[in-house]
């Protein structure tokens, strides 16, 4: 990830965005292994539908695309970093349809950071006209209108202000954009509203950061979260494989 120094951008990494996506990474990770226990196992824990198993959720999903767009004027060759991401997403649905149909991932969180990446290579031309104050600004407002849109109406979680017409519910094609019909069925359901603008909000952060000169320095990198960190990807396509098969063989050592 470059880093600016003033002048121009050089190559050196913001070792305290490796750290904090790392972080997010662990916490997921200990997330999906609370999942997997209770869905996958059967573990009785009712305390993982509740309330604080929710923020913790959102917490994570939250992290991750805020992070995305605020590093997404900072890497090289966005569009391949989009199509990698995209990618990835779509390999995850593969797999999740073929394995375990019952619990597939349709339009995931992949899906959505790859989706947003590759929008902001031809958008970011007319972005960079908006000033960055009224882009956070008017991100984070679109965000919290819209952040009810799957269950059909505007608000946020439990503000509900009106309903939307039933009609812009109707296939996979809407539900890519936000809009699921009665059907639609996915265990990881990231559409591009209203979570887009949750991560054009990151964009525009880092966009006012730069604008006021308040550059942060590379800090001193941790090495176990700056590994995961700087390779989020492949962590995040191997970690469900690799809790399932750790879950499995601790359980069947257990005899349960």
């Amino acid at each position: 990830m470059r880093r600016y120094t003033g002048k121009k951008w050089d190559v050196r990494r913001w070792a305290a965005l490796d750290n904090l996506r790392g972080l997010t990474l662990l916490s997921m990770i200990a997330y999906h292994a609370c999942w997997d226990m209770v869905y996958l196992f059967g573990a009785d824990w009712g305390w993982y539908r509740s309330a604080a198993a929710y923020v913790w959720q959102q917490s994570i999903c939250w992290t991750f695309i805020l992070l995305s767009g605020f590093c997404w004027p900072l890497g090289s060759r966005p569009l391949r970093r989009g199509l990698e991401v995209f990618c990835g997403g779509l390999a995850v649905t593969a797999v999740t349809v073929l394995v375990m149909p019952a619990n597939r991932v349709v339009f995931g969180v992949l899906t959505l950071l790859g989706s947003c990446m590759l929008l902001m290579v031809p958008l970011e031309r007319g972005l960079r006209r908006v000033p960055s104050w009224a882009g956070l600004g008017m991100s984070g407002l679109l965000f919290f209108l819209l952040r009810n849109v799957n269950a059909g109406c505007l608000g946020f979680e439990g503000l509900r202000f009106f309903p939307l017409p039933a009609w812009l519910y109707q296939n996979r094609a809407t539900a890519f954009l936000g809009f699921p019909p009665a059907d639609f069925a996915s265990t990881d359901y990231f559409s591009l509203a209203p979570w887009f603008f949750l991560f054009l909000a990151g964009y525009f952060a880092n966009r006012l950061w730069r604008d006021r000169r308040r550059i942060p320095m590379g800090g001193s990198r941790i090495p176990v979260l700056g590994a995961l960190g700087r390779y989020s990807l492949p962590v995040y396509l191997l970690h469900q494989p690799a809790i399932y098969g750790l879950l499995w063989g601790v359980l069947r050592l257990n005899g349960t």
